[in-house]
């Protein structure tokens, strides 16, 4: 496992990757070049908030709001999620 992201750190998907429903397996994929990440609904909604100008706090918060769940423990989780994904290569700190 990787170490969590930053509250501070503003994730954003690297030039080439992007995150696309697949409406025949009814399901979210993460592509990028040469590879692919099948993500459940809770991780595409965290990716999506990845535009560059959100910090990993304000995406827990807002993912804290829309479900609502404890921020601390979403907050947490967005950290160690993402912390994973940069060390895959498809988020970019």
């Amino acid at each position: 496992m990787s170490a969590p992201l930053a509250s501070t750190a503003r994730p954003r998907l690297p030039r080439g990757v992007r995150l696309r429903h697949d409406a025949v397996r009814d399901t979210w994929m993460l592509l990028a070049p040469e590879r692919a990440f099948r993500v459940d609904p809770v991780a595409a909604a965290v990716v999506e908030l990845c535009d560059g100008a959100r910090d990993v706090h304000d995406i827990a918060a807002t993912l804290a709001e829309r479900y609502a769940a404890n921020p601390v423990e979403v907050e947490a989780d967005v950290a160690a999620m993402l912390g994973d994904l940069v060390a895959k290569r498809v988020v970019e700190p």
